[in-house]
């Protein structure tokens, strides 16, 4: 601090006025329930404890849960219909039939179809067998109506393509008229196919001319010149052989 003549002025030093004490407004229901939950003799056990009287000891089963008396069936109630005999109900005696359920079972055997066995498939060494219908190896799909048929949805679907394609087909050809633009021919398409093809031949003869070592810049200059125009060519080829139709503009 730089010298000055008030500083030699006693001075009061003021204290600090700290703020008011926060409480919480839970403090007294706080304070009741700890003081209600407050157990005594914690650690030292209840003060007083009944001793076991020795005639109520420890007996067999009385620990076992013991279940409710059987009530007696009223006979005012009606009892549900059961699907089995009562213990008490009898059969009806004296019934009897003449028929020989042996030879009936033997003709109906001898006469009947012969029951077919059931189509079965082995696989593996074991003899591990499955039913042969339910394995899926079974052409099932080719004795269906419409099978080898082509679907509804596919054959709307192909007609739209085909509309669509026809519709910019059209619009197409009324634009190239508007620019006034031609279709080449095949026989000019032929013709400017052989042409690039017989223009990059003697692009690559003379690439193939060129030394082994090339060290100046000349040299340099040609064979990017060659490579650069071999490159347009097979682009130009590439072109008119992907494409069937090609318009031109009109001179």
């Amino acid at each position: 601090a730089e010298e000055s003549i008030y500083n030699l002025l006693p001075r009061l030093q003021e204290k600090p006025v700290k703020p008011p004490r926060y409480i919480s407004i839970f403090r007294p229901s706080v304070k009741r329930e700890a003081e209600k939950n407050k157990t005594q003799c914690k650690t030292m056990g209840p003060a007083k404890v009944a001793l076991p009287s020795p005639k109520n000891f420890l007996k067999k089963h009385s620990k076992e849960p013991k279940l409710p008396a059987r009530k007696k069936e009223q006979d005012s109630k009606k009892l549900p219909e059961l699907s089995v005999p009562r213990r008490t109900d009898h059969p009806v005696m004296g019934i009897q039939s003449n028929k020989n359920f042996i030879n009936t079972n033997a003709i109906a055997a001898i006469t009947g179809p012969p029951k077919k066995p059931q189509p079965i498939c082995v696989d593996g060494r074991q003899g591990d067998k499955y039913l042969l219908q339910t394995s899926g190896l079974v052409p099932k799909y080719i004795k269906k109506k419409d099978y080898g048929v082509t679907p509804k949805y596919l054959t709307r679907r192909n007609e739209e393509m085909e509309r669509a394609r026809k519709e910019y087909e059209a619009g197409v050809l009324e634009h190239l008229k508007k620019r006034a633009m031609k279709q080449l021919s095949d026989e000019e398409r032929r013709s400017l196919l052989q042409g690039l093809k017989k223009n990059w031949d003697e692009a690559n003869r003379e690439f193939q001319c060129l030394p082994v070592k090339i060290d100046t810049v000349s040299k340099k200059l040609y064979k990017q010149k060659l490579e650069s125009q071999m490159k347009q060519l097979e682009h130009d080829i590439d072109v008119i052989e992907k494409h069937k139709a090609i318009y031109i503009a009109n001179e």
